[in-house]
């Protein structure tokens, strides 16, 4: 192999290295810096301090809303997964190609829009005078609470990750080799053994995959628990927000951000090894 051959990969990763560099691994880099500046007088001065990393993680606010943020996002891609298969599931083994790609289409629909609109309107929704309180109302039954709450935040959540879960598993469902499952009926497996024993096995990576999908975008999602939550009890991102407001503290707000990089970091590393992890 010729010195040219050998480094003919390496220039087409460039592009793909260059771009992470600039719009990634630089901001990061530069916030990571920024969480040690001081702010005086209203103006981010360089420095090397641990005061801003003392004072909020020293502070039972920041935890209080950590432990929301990642409550919340690890019950927002459960409940996507699991709301999500059933549906994917009779997208892969009960309708015909055509049919999918319909469907996946119509499930990639929504995001013509933007996510913010689609959060007033369920504003609109969702509010103690709205339509749905109002046809319970006739029922006999609210008006609830359902606007400036968890369950609002829980929909909003599934607004932004419930297509997009779907249409993961719905792909890697339906690149399961079916003599498998054939294999496991001829052996006399029951439909519940060949679901828990195969289908999900051998779909795991793309199950895994939408699960930390679904984590990491609600992780950092501002939208929902300021709009449909009433910012009470705040996230991490409406920390973020509040804590920029508050003096100009831009460096104290980067180390929010900071933090929740590296949660998102370790879970997307713990769900990429357990995806991809060998089977003993």
């Amino acid at each position: 192999m010729t010195k040219r051959d050998a480094t003919y990969p390496y220039i087409w990763r460039l592009p793909l290295l260059i771009w992470q560099g600039l719009f990634f691994v630089g901001p990061l880099l530069l916030m990571l810096a920024m969480s040690f500046w001081l702010v005086r007088n209203y103006r981010m001065e360089p420095d090397f301090v641990l005061k801003n990393w003392d004072r909020m993680l020293s502070r039972g606010f920041f935890w209080d809303a950590y432990f929301v943020t990642l409550w919340r996002a690890a019950l927002a891609a459960t409940l996507a997964s699991l709301i999500a298969f059933p549906a994917s599931f009779a997208l892969a083994f009960r309708t015909s190609e055509t049919v999918r790609r319909w469907a996946v289409f119509f499930l990639i629909v929504p995001f013509f829009t933007s996510y913010l609109v689609r959060i007033y309107a369920w504003q609109v929704l969702l509010a103690g005078n709205g339509p749905l309180n109002t046809l319970l109302g006739y029922a006999g039954f609210g008006p609830y609470g359902m606007l400036n709450s968890s369950f609002g935040v829980m929909v909003g959540y599934m607004t932004l990750v419930l297509p997009l879960v779907v249409i993961l598993q719905t792909f890697s469902l339906a690149a399961i080799d079916r003599s498998l499952i054939e294999a496991a009926r001829n052996l006399g497996a029951r439909p519940r053994d060949t679901l828990l024993r195969v289908i999900i096995p051998s779909a795991r990576i793309g199950l895994i995959i939408g699960f930390v999908f679904a984590f990491i975008l609600t992780f950092g999602d501002f939208v929902s628990p300021f709009y449909l939550g009433g910012s009470n009890p705040p996230t991490l991102s409406i920390l973020i927000v509040d804590t920029t407001k508050s003096g100009q503290q831009w460096p104290r707000a980067a180390v929010v951000a900071v933090m929740m990089i590296v949660t998102l970091f370790i879970a997307a590393s713990v769900a990429v090894a357990a995806a991809y992890r060998r089977k003993g």
